[in-house]
């Protein structure tokens, strides 16, 4: 996996972590919602970069 999308991946899986906890905190479903999307959109990124990884070796 290259280092630059490790990191985006890790960075969307936690920004979308808090967002979806402080929308469920406050009742926001429209920020709940966009974390759960957010930390969606890392897990398939770090899917798709493991994915690579094991096609080169």
């Amino acid at each position: 996996m290259s280092k630059n999308e490790k990191a985006k991946a890790k960075k969307e899986q936690a920004v979308g972590k808090v967002k979806k906890t402080a929308g469920e905190a406050v009742g926001n479903e429209r920020l709940t919602a966009e974390g759960r999307a957010e930390e969606a959109i890392g897990d398939a990124r770090q899917a798709k970069e493991k994915i690579k990884d094991i096609g080169r070796h």
